[in-house]
């Protein structure tokens, strides 16, 4: 059965839309203690990640363990100027939080917050779905592709790690030309990577 995309985006919102609170946040502890076994962790200083909405899995256990570790934590602002694109604000447990456009928590816009995307170590990816080969299903909006295109054509710029509840995994996703593979997602149960030279 061929399913468009926006139809596989409709049925894998509407299974994690269904996980329990309970569930989300296992889920979340689980996602948190995958990614402190990955390598790249240990020299990422400063990472951006998100707040979860819409059913995506908790990250709010991993912001935390990152705090822990004396990390930066950076989250995403919708730009108000550069349509489609974003900016990455520097994220405390006491950063003044504004709602969006799409009703989605992000930090106040101050300029003193904002870092520059090439001076970040690593962007954890938001998704709808992703498939064997590593394609990633986003929203629709392609403020990820935009963000992190110097890394998907030229392996410059921060490397990006999409997350992932594991129900979000399909055997094929339909892909169009521009679509570029992530070189790692990490759901509870497993950290997929497809990286040639991992």
């Amino acid at each position: 059965m061929n399913l468009s995309r926006q139809e596989f985006r409709q049925q894998i919102r509407q299974l994690r839309q269904q996980l329990s609170p309970q569930f989300q946040q296992q889920a979340g502890s689980q996602l948190a203690k995958q990614i402190s076994n990955l390598p790249e962790i240990l020299h990422a200083d400063h990472i951006a990640l998100y707040l979860s909405a819409d059913g995506e899995i908790d990250t709010t256990p991993l912001i935390e363990w990152l705090w822990q570790q004396g990390k930066q934590v950076y989250l995403p602002v919708i730009h108000p100027f550069s349509k489609g694109h974003l900016l990455f604000l520097h994220y405390q447990a006491d950063t003044e939080m504004v709602l969006n456009q799409y009703r989605i928590l992000e930090p106040k816009l101050k300029q003193s917050l904002i870092k520059p995307v090439h001076q970040l170590d690593l962007v954890f990816t938001p998704l709808v779905g992703f498939d064997s080969t590593g394609h990633r299903l986003g929203m629709g909006g392609g403020y990820y592709d935009r963000t992190l295109a110097p890394w998907f054509h030229h392996q410059r710029g921060p490397k990006p790690i999409g997350l992932a509840h594991d129900c979000q995994h399909v055997s094929k996703l339909p892909i169009e030309s521009w679509d570029v593979p992530l070189p790692k997602i990490v759901t509870p149960s497993k950290i997929w990577q497809w990286e040639s030279h991992a």
